[in-house]
């Protein structure tokens, strides 16, 4: 073995810390040649701040040792053979929401004559093999033999490579990242929470990929890198594999590091923490019944404490059709993502939306919610209005919650601000707050944060918080006020079991109460609420693209 790199990261008595605060104080971990590492913990404990070390985005420095420390020879230091500029890549819902953001506001719609549909996958992956982010730039000559590259093949990503990225469905965006990490020479890959909202299809071949390359790296005789700046001998890079929740492990993991209240709570074989994993599985199913018992209770008592705030909201008849599309199509250029569809939702039938990325599923969402401009050729009508025939989005925002990707994205836009005022701006429908709170909607928000956990931090900014601690706080803004259609798209993602549990409770205990219809998006079997009886199931490129299924 080459022993100059069987120490392939070396952290001992180490902070991790940005220009003026720490975020990690105390920080002890090796990597090895012949180590597949699983990064695990709840939100919030600490995870992200290790990635973000490893990337660079926060700085990691050794900490001062005290006198007896120096006389008991105990050493402070930080050496990584991945140190040089790009030699780390990372894909992670965090970065796919960053590159949503970045097409926002590179788009130039407003001052062409035609809507910008800003980079193409092609364009974007090529940014790494020689071509420019500039506008207008050309593509490199490798740009039309990117189909021919197993990177390209291995993420399947071939048909999408020339549409918009702003085009693409979450998981279409997550393996062009992918493929561009695999792609950019990087000698060390982190997959954060990488199944999130990917389809069976992808969560296979992602599964199958991890498999795969971390299985290759671990046989490696000598365990190198080249340089530390490429990717490893085997021609792909090593890989950190960063989860929320304990499940879809791959095989080739057997080493795990787990962060609880900011430091590392275990570190060790994978043997060894699945066996920590079961037992506390085990205690959780004991102790389950009284928790959800007295979350619900709760929960119960502040939807009470709130409900002539919600009636002030809410104080319009409801006809018994919410939504209903007649012939809805929609699509850009020759790609056609929905065909035909009627569908009808009614009051207090909840619907479950399933189907493949990319296959409309966040376009049905975006229709109810205006936030797709076709909306107003198509032939649908909410709350009985068509939509265009007079009334304000105003109207319809105020009778909808919204969980989606989209505002998860112009959330973090304006990350600075405060929990609880966004809480409070869910009862004003807007990103941030721009008015002042009555008292009655600050006791609120204080009591719906203290029921998520976040007693004490509600004056704590918005982009201080976890990705999945983030999502969390934006499911409980959405259902504030209790809505009379609650849209859910992938409300789960970056939730560890702790928060996910939680979630799942709220939003059947929302559906029981016969005041709010659900619409709900997941490709996880184990978040179908039993509620969810109507399915949606769409099918791509397929005649018709969608099959209506009512289970009993």
């Amino acid at each position: 073995m080459n022993s100059a790199f069987s120490n392939l990261i070396t952290i001992k008595n180490c902070r991790i810390h940005d220009s003026g605060r720490v975020k990690l104080p105390r920080l002890d971990w090796e990597m090895k040649s012949g180590e597949a590492w699983l990064v695990i913990g709840p939100n919030g404990g600490g995870k992200a701040e290790f990635i973000k070390g490893l990337e660079g985005q926060l700085e990691i420095s050794p900490n001062e040792l005290t006198v007896e420390q120096l006389s008991s020879g105990e050493t402070a230091l930080y050496s990584s053979a991945f140190s040089q500029k790009g030699s780390i890549a990372i894909v992670s819902l965090e970065k796919a929401a960053s590159l949503i953001e970045e097409e926002r506001q590179r788009d130039e719609s407003e001052i062409m004559d035609k809507e910008d549909e800003g980079r193409t996958g092609r364009q974007y992956i090529c940014e790494v093999l020689g071509g420019s982010s500039k506008k207008g730039a050309p593509l490199p000559p490798i740009a039309s033999r990117l189909e021919t590259m197993p990177q390209i093949k291995l993420c399947g990503v071939e048909k999408i490579l020339d549409r918009g990225l702003r085009y693409m469905s979450t998981g279409e965006i997550r393996r062009t990242l992918l493929c561009r990490a695999l792609l950019s020479g990087a000698g060390l890959l982190i997959l954060s929470d990488p199944f999130a909202g990917l389809d069976a299809e992808s969560r296979r071949i992602l599964l199958e990929f991890f498999n795969t390359i971390a299985k290759r790296q671990l046989t490696l005789a000598d365990g190198g890198t080249t340089g530390g700046t490429s990717s490893t001998s085997s021609g792909f890079p090593r890989i950190i594999l960063s989860m929320e929740r304990w499940h879809e492990i791959p095989d080739a993991i057997n080493r795990v590091v787990e962060f609880t209240e900011k430091k590392i709570s275990f570190c060790g074989s994978r043997d060894e923490y699945e066996k920590i994993v079961e037992a506390s599985r085990q205690k959780r199913l004991a102790e389950r019944e009284e928790q959800k018992k007295n979350f619900l209770a709760e929960l119960n008592k502040i939807r009470e404490n709130n409900k002539a705030l919600s009636e002030s909201i809410n104080n319009t008849p409801l006809p018994p059709s919410l939504i209903k599309f007649e012939d809805v199509n929609v699509g850009w250029g020759d790609h056609h993502v929905l065909v035909n569809l009627n569908w009808e939702v009614k009051q207090g039938v909840h619907w479950l939306l399933r189907g493949p990325n990319g296959s409309g599923k966040t376009t049905i969402l975006e229709l109810i919610t205006g936030d797709n401009m076709q909306v107003f050729r198509e032939k649908v009508s909410l709350f009985g209005k068509r939509r265009g025939s007079g009334e304000t989005i105003w109207d319809i925002k105020k009778q909808l919650g919204i969980v989606s990707y989209r505002l998860h994205v112009e959330y973090r836009m304006v990350g600075g601000t405060e929990l609880q005022d966004v809480i409070i701006s869910g009862f004003h429908d807007s990103i941030g707050l721009y008015e002042q709170a009555t008292d009655f909607e600050t006791a609120a928000a204080h009591e719906w944060l203290k029921l998520a956990g976040f007693q004490g931090r509600e004056h704590q900014t918005f982009s201080s918080l976890s990705y999945g601690e983030q999502r969390a706080v934006l499911i409980i803004r959405a259902a504030v006020k209790t809505p009379r259609v609650l849209i859910l798209d992938e409300p789960c993602h970056g939730l560890d079991e702790n928060y996910r549990q939680k979630i799942l409770d709220l939003l059947e205990t929302i559906a029981d109460t016969g005041t709010t219809t659900l619409l709900h998006v997941t490709h996880d079997p184990a978040e179908v609420l039993e509620c969810e009886k109507h399915i949606l199931e769409l099918h791509p490129d397929q005649e018709p693209m969608y099959r209506i299924i009512e289970e009993s």
